[in-house]
């Protein structure tokens, strides 16, 4: 079962890990909104319709990583995986139903707190923690198949030293998933302005747009990581359909695949 009883605070679980990129200001933000994570028509509506377009990027990704049929009940059966900044565990969820053995962490002590809420009473047995990938990588944690980082690098106070933690976490022959927005104008209009003040999708402030990563510079990272990018995706928003679909324009929202050798 999902385990419970933390009784540390956000605060806490950043001192603990010496060196962190945890940007405080951005878990106080996150925090105060802990409890909507599952509410598909409150501040996390965009996350709740974008879901499902992640969800099958990481299952066929992995499954072709890692030969498994996508189409089984439980194709991720067996495989370790690390869901990073896993919120209320919107993804964490459905890659433990996959099969996967989930491991969800979070420096916001009141996220955690809501993700166990919800997946204890579904018997979903998911390691959640309130703590940082600075700390897994110091207490020498066993890497892991997968390693999930979405919608988190934008958020984070260096991408490099992040990144670099992330990767020490994927074993080799395993593979790592980002997902993340562009630093371009397109960007800065839908992702920010739009988003946020506009169509009132996200709390105002959710967004740093100084903080988007510009695809090239991601995939320096990951390779400084010891990782090599396979795949790259955009994600795009057709209003008409009110839908989201995986192509090629990587403008604002981008997925990228890569493997450690």
């Amino acid at each position: 079962m999902a385990q419970s009883g933390l009784k540390t605070t956000d605060e806490d679980a950043i001192s603990r890990s010496g060196i962190t990129t945890i940007d405080p200001d951005e878990v106080k933000k996150f925090s105060a909104i802990a409890d909507e994570w599952w509410d598909p028509f409150g501040k996390f509506k965009p996350l709740h319709k974008f879901n499902p377009v992640r969800l099958a990027y990481i299952r066929d990704g992995a499954c072709a990583h890692f030969n498994r049929d996508r189409r089984a009940e439980k194709p991720l059966e067996g495989l370790r995986l690390l869901d990073i900044g896993c919120g209320g565990g919107l993804v964490a969820e459905p890659m433990r139903r996959l099969g996967a053995r989930v491991t969800a962490i979070d420096a916001s002590e009141r996220n955690i707190k809501t993700a166990m809420a919800h997946a204890e009473p579904l018997g979903l047995d998911i390691d959640y923690r309130a703590t940082t990938v600075e700390k897994l990588v110091e207490e020498n944690t066993e890497p892991f198949d997968i390693v999930l980082n979405l919608e988190v690098v934008e958020h984070v106070s260096d991408v490099d030293v992040f990144l670099q933690s992330s990767g020490n976490l994927v074993k080799p022959g395993g593979m790592m998933v980002m997902a993340t927005i562009n630093r371009t104008l397109k960007a800065l209009a839908l992702a920010k302005i739009g988003a946020e003040y506009i169509l009132r999708w996200l709390p105002a402030g959710t967004h740093d747009p100084r903080k988007f990563v510009k695809p090239d510079e991601a995939k320096a990272a990951l390779s400084r990581a010891g990782l090599t990018v396979t795949a790259e995706a955009g994600v795009s928003y057709n209003p008409l359909m009110d839908i989201w679909r995986i192509g090629d324009d990587v403008s604002v929202n981008y997925m990228l695949s890569a493997v450690k050798p």
